[in-house]
């Protein structure tokens, strides 16, 4: 929809600025700049939040409201859109940086040698990798890095259930949903091992969920048991750390 669509359509539904951002999840604020045209280039999942609410038929009972979005609606966004869904909402994701980039490139050459030198059967990936966390149409999420063990959840779209290892990256503007929301949602899934690497903190903040949830933190200068592989594997953050350095 263009503004000026956006505009007639707010009008003819009656709509105030701020029921468009209790139904759009949208921010107030940001409501108010990208409906008056102060924003000339809003956020694609903002339009999208937005046009969820004015383009529905008058018809229809409701617009669909935050926690309510499905794995429909996140296959039709563009392919250069860049979120996250989890349990119903979106949320929007930074391009991975060249330390993210270069962190799960070094984890995943760490972990194929491994598998490949012991014969293994379990498979890593990088992101970007559709990852269908809860096997439902509410959750769509895009892990750094991860290590499948069972061939029969990776499909030619995408991972359909819990990886058994997941590593992120975190970053200032993820790092509140990578340590608790996203964390509480793989530990739940069924993810055997979660690694959260801190760059700016130089640690690692490691959930081994079992009987509950063991956790360890670690120095970047560390040489750190992978629990997966009861500690037969073991990633050196000092090398990561030196080989990254010049980006830290």
């Amino acid at each position: 929809m263009t503004l000026q669509e956006m505009q007639k359509r707010k009008r003819q539904m009656g709509l105030s600025y701020e029921d468009l951002a209790r139904l759009s999840g949208v921010p107030l604020s940001t409501v108010q700049k990208v409906m008056s045209g102060q924003t000339q280039t809003p956020r694609r999942t903002t339009l999208i939040a937005l046009e969820s609410v004015l383009a529905k038929p008058q018809d229809e009972d409701r617009a669909r409201q935050p926690g309510e979005f499905t794995i429909e609606d996140y296959l039709k966004l563009p392919d250069d859109c860049r979120v996250e869904l989890i349990d119903g909402v979106f949320y929007d994701m930074a391009a991975p940086t060249p330390m993210h980039q270069r962190i799960a490139a070094r984890f995943f050459n760490i972990v194929q040698n491994y598998i490949d030198a012991h014969h293994g059967s379990c498979i890593p990936f990088c992101a970007p990798v559709d990852v269908q966390l809860d096997c439902d149409d509410m959750t769509m999420v895009q892990p750094d890095f991860l290590i499948v063990c069972r061939p029969e959840i990776i499909t030619k779209a995408r991972i359909v259930g819990a990886p058994d290892f997941v590593m992120e990256v975190l970053s200032p503007s993820t790092k509140l949903k990578d340590m608790f929301l996203k964390a509480k949602k793989y530990a739940n899934a069924g993810v055997r091992e979660y690694w959260m690497i801190d760059p700016e903190k130089q640690q690692v903040l490691i959930h081994t969920f079992s009987d509950g949830i063991e956790t360890a933190l670690y120095g970047f200068d560390a040489e750190i048991p992978v629990a997966i592989y009861d500690g037969d594997l073991v990633i050196d953050m000092k090398r990561i750390r030196d080989e990254v350095a010049f980006l830290l």
